[in-house]
């Protein structure tokens, strides 16, 4: 057998997982957890409280606690199964809790931000829930793939737990809350996007899963019903796929404009009587780049500079807008302010940098300096003192119970054959004063353990 057969065999060993999962027990699983009564209700509106709180307070940790108790996962999931195992009744059932689900969760995080008296000053955990990128349909994807795995496996994990935080399906939902609290539409938009995206991937991820992990389909007593039920899942299929694929694409465009730009930017900020201060990307509809710039008139070499670099990077000039902060005579002593201003502040900041790095090292010389050489010094002691067996050195708190008064002191216990007599113990003691540069060391000899035994047992 060839070395690349065998690397094979080995790899098709360690990658089959047919001996590990249970697709009966998995399906029977995801089955149970789409039902949306009883405690799953109130578990779902306190992990809704719990992620608006989080969001509220700008916690991530908050957020991913509620995240780990949100029962959003098992509706979504079995329209995945239901889909590839051809169960009409099983897509209807999760997609009517899931509704219902969805429906409570917007309804007690708008109750949550109409109620509360926090102000939000710097939202950003919501803010990130109000864009999507195509990062976020991989993780969906991906998560959900693992997640469909992690139930239909044999021995339970924590996998679940990891697809919960991964997907983050509570925050978007609550972040639409807080657009419709707030009236503020492109948060409840961009969040409900999110949601949908999430949702929309992990059902494909579980649908795929389904049929890779050979789930088995509903059997019909007619042909009739059997074309129903397929044409039924294909609707749904297409559905759920077309819009999302379309998302998805339309994101990777996004993101690849917004790169492109950040890229142009960088190589053009610098002009000939001028400076690109600022810049704002708009990737809806085609793409606008905004360009504001501060200097004098803004020269045709410089526009021929800037659209050069534009094309270089994919975008066409259509995409770019210019706005002008034209400095003139008049305005040549606010400039100087401004530039003052800016050589000021950063000279400042700069400073402050130098004197964080200068403490940081004073911080580091200082422990170098109490670093002790705990070999270097036993083997000097050992070399003056062959009865020492072990030593035990640490630099401690000493304190005084009469006045209370706390000092340091550096203690060193020797373990020898016999013990040190005075003379030796002395001379021992300012030894270490001098290697170790302190001179509150303190020496305590001690017989080793084995010493110890062998006086007991002559003593019997």
């Amino acid at each position: 057998m060839s070395f690349f057969t065998k690397l094979k065999a080995e790899l098709r060993t360690i990658a089959n997982i047919s001996d590990h999962i249970d697709t009966e027990a998995a399906a029977r699983n995801i089955r149970g957890n789409i039902a949306f009564r009883g405690p799953n209700v109130w578990i779902l509106a306190f992990s809704i409280i719990i992620a608006s709180v989080g969001l509220n307070v700008n916690s991530t940790a908050v957020i991913i606690g509620a995240m780990l108790i949100s029962p959003l996962m098992g509706p979504i999931i079995g329209i995945g199964l239901g889909l590839g195992v051809n169960d009409t009744t099983l897509i209807k059932d999760a997609l009517k809790n899931l509704f219902v689900m969805v429906s409570i969760s917007l309804l007690a995080s708008l109750l949550y931000f109409l109620l509360t008296p926090l102000k939000l000053a710097n939202p950003t955990e919501l803010l990130a829930r109000t864009n999507p990128t195509i990062y976020d349909v991989l993780i969906a994807l991906f998560g959900g793939a693992a997640g469909m795995l992690e139930i239909s496996r044999k021995d339970k994990g924590t996998v679940l737990s990891g697809v919960a935080i991964a997907t983050a399906l509570m925050p978007p939902l609550c972040t639409a809350g807080y657009g419709l609290a707030s009236l503020k539409m492109q948060y409840f938009l961009g969040a409900l996007l999110l949601f949908i995206i999430n949702g929309v991937f992990i059902i494909i991820a579980s649908y795929l899963m389904s049929k890779i992990l050979g789930f088995k389909e509903i059997s019909f007593q007619d042909a009739r019903t059997a074309k129903r039920t397929r044409t039924f899942v294909t609707v749904v299929m297409i559905l759920v796929m077309v819009p999302s694929i379309w998302s998805a694409v339309n994101m990777i465009k996004a993101n690849k404009f917004t790169q492109n730009a950040q890229e142009m930017i960088s190589e053009i900020r610098t002009l000939s009587n001028g400076y690109i201060y600022n810049y704002e990307v708009d990737t809806h509809k085609g793409g606008k780049i905004s360009l504001y710039i501060a200097g004098s008139a803004l020269q045709d070499s410089d526009r021929e500079k800037i659209l050069l670099a534009a094309k270089n990077h994919g975008i066409d000039e259509s995409r770019l807008e210019f706005f002008e902060h034209k400095i003139g005579p008049d305005e040549d002593e606010s400039a100087d302010k401004l530039m003052k201003g800016l050589f000021e502040r950063t000279d400042s900041e700069i400073s402050k940098k130098e004197a964080q790095i200068r403490a940081l090292e004073s911080e580091l010389m200082k422990y170098r300096q109490e670093e002790i050489p705990y070999l270097q010094v036993s083997r000097e002691v050992s070399s003056l003192y062959p009865q020492i067996r072990k030593l035990t050195i640490s630099r401690g708190a000493e304190v005084s119970l009469d006045s209370l008064n706390v000092g340091n002191r550096m203690l060193v216990v020797a373990e020898s054959d016999r013990v040190l007599d005075q003379q030796s113990l002395e001379r021992m003691t300012e030894l270490l004063k001098l290697r170790l540069n302190d001179t509150t060391v303190l020496v305590l000899n001690t017989l080793s353990i084995a010493d110890k035994e062998q006086n007991r047992e002559r003593r019997k």
